[in-house]
């Protein structure tokens, strides 16, 4: 009889915890082959197929399509080496005792799952099943898998009548973080997740609870509008949390320019004349923000609070922002300062069309050291960037226009933009980000002073 071997919702990296699932890309029944794809997941960094490390037929599918799991629930269970479903209810089998059948081969970033049973959380014995988990009678008799939970929205959350003793079962601390912030007792909570474990959506449905407005009067209940509630989770939430962390813990402020790129325009068409990949726009003025930063590498650092520090970087990792679907993403380019205009417009071509495919990995949002939005591409011609923590500036674009502009002492129409430097008054004062922004700016008006520089 084959052994029937359960995968649980792997470790993402980059300190994710949890993950949505939105599409299976299996079925019950099916036949998979060892690292084959078979469930897409969402996390508040990316989208990502996550690859099974055993091979056989799918016995049950634990999480419909929407449901939050925490990492270390279980996402499938597979009669390894079969090719049909068993045909009869085998002994149960622990999940942790065939490590040989297992792949082994572990991709970065999906790290600690298959073959690697280090993690404890959500340990529980497996029974193979011919039927899809989707209803609570299938799910294990603790909890029902990744139910949510349902708290009346006009109703406060009243205290359990008893609170049971022992551990809070609760794995992510941004869960418990949450629960504290909000002032949601967790011992009163019955978790969603898989043995009763309590999902962040169990905390968000008990604050809201909390926050919902006493009901109004039976005679006035018609005449209240109630607008539209978008989940703030996903990308969007990742963007948020990010945003006000960022205003809460950086003093930042924002100088700006305006500058004649004319002749940085038509160093550009002469370039793309030439044959050869062609050079964005964006490329070019990473080469110069590179060799700004160079220049001035003060705003190439982070603060690093728990040892009251300045740590300037050695390299510069250049995330750029990209517009998609499912928001607004921050790609990064690594070691951008040994990249030239060529080789900047090829991997921001790669990565923003990862980015739109909802294909990025989460090490490809992380580890950026400096920020470049070219908000010009909204046709807006300015902005007040929010820095992207814990990096230490941002340089934000507008769109390039002809307006009136004096040149060589004569009013002409020239190609004009305007820059915003957005930056943390920790790390330098107002005469080092003037500095840099000025260098920017003559960069773009002439680019053979960018020549000079290297």
């Amino acid at each position: 009889m084959p052994q029937v071997m359960e995968f649980k919702l792997p470790d993402l990296g980059e300190g994710l915890t949890e993950a949505e699932i939105v599409r299976w890309l299996v079925a019950v029944g099916d036949v998979v082959a060892i690292d084959q794809p078979v469930v897409e997941v969402e996390t508040a960094k990316a989208m990502v197929e996550v690859p099974c490390p055993y091979g056989g037929v799918v016995t049950a599918r634990f999480g419909e399509e929407g449901t939050e799991l925490p990492v270390g629930a279980p996402l499938i269970t597979v009669a390894v080496g079969a090719q049909t479903l068993p045909e009869a209810p085998a002994a149960d089998a622990d999940a942790e005792a065939a490590d040989a059948e297992g792949s082994g081969n572990v991709p970065r970033p999906l790290i600690g799952y298959g073959t690697d049973h280090s993690r404890p959380a959500c340990r529980r014995r497996v029974r193979p099943v011919t039927a899809e988990v989707s209803a609570p009678a299938a799910a294990p008799a603790a909890a029902p898998v990744a139910a949510p939970v349902h708290v009346p929205a006009a109703a406060p959350v009243a205290p359990a009548p008893a609170v049971p003793a022992g551990p809070v079962p609760v794995i992510s601390p941004l869960v418990r973080k949450l629960a504290r912030d909000g002032g949601v007792d967790l011992r009163a909570l019955h978790g969603s997740g898989p043995e009763g474990l309590i999902l962040r959506a169990d905390v968000e449905a008990a604050l809201a609870a909390l926050r919902a407005p006493e009901p109004a009067p039976v005679a006035a209940a018609a005449a209240v509008v109630q607008g539209e509630r978008i989940p703030l989770k996903g990308v969007r939430g990742a963007v948020a949390e990010k945003l006000s962390r960022s205003r809460r813990e950086i003093p930042d402020a924002t100088c700006w320019v305006d500058a004649d790129a004319t002749e940085l325009m038509a160093a550009r068409a002469a370039m793309n004349a030439a044959g050869g990949p062609k050079i964005s726009v964006l490329a070019l003025l990473a080469r110069i923000c590179t060799a700004a930063l160079a220049r001035y590498p003060e705003l190439n650092s982070t603060v690093d609070l728990a040892a009251k520090e300045i740590v300037r970087l050695p390299s510069v990792h250049l995330g750029f922002a990209a517009q998609t679907e499912r928001g607004l993403v921050v790609p990064v380019v690594r070691n951008a300062q040994n990249l030239n205009p060529e080789s900047l417009s090829a991997e921001f071509a790669r990565l923003t069309e990862l980015a739109r495919a909802g294909k990025l990995a989460p090490s490809d949002l992380t580890g950026g050291t400096f920020t470049l939005n070219n908000y010009g591409v909204f046709g807006v011609d300015g902005s007040t960037p929010i820095i992207n923590h814990p990096e230490a500036a941002m340089l934000g674009v507008g769109r390039i226009i002809a307006k009136p502009w004096v040149h060589e002492g004569e009013l002409a129409v020239r190609k004009v933009v305007q820059l915003s430097l957005t930056f943390d008054h920790r790390v330098c004062d107002g005469g080092t980000a003037g500095g840099f922004l000025r260098y920017v700016a003559d960069c773009v008006e002439s680019p053979a002073v960018l020549l000079r520089s290297l």
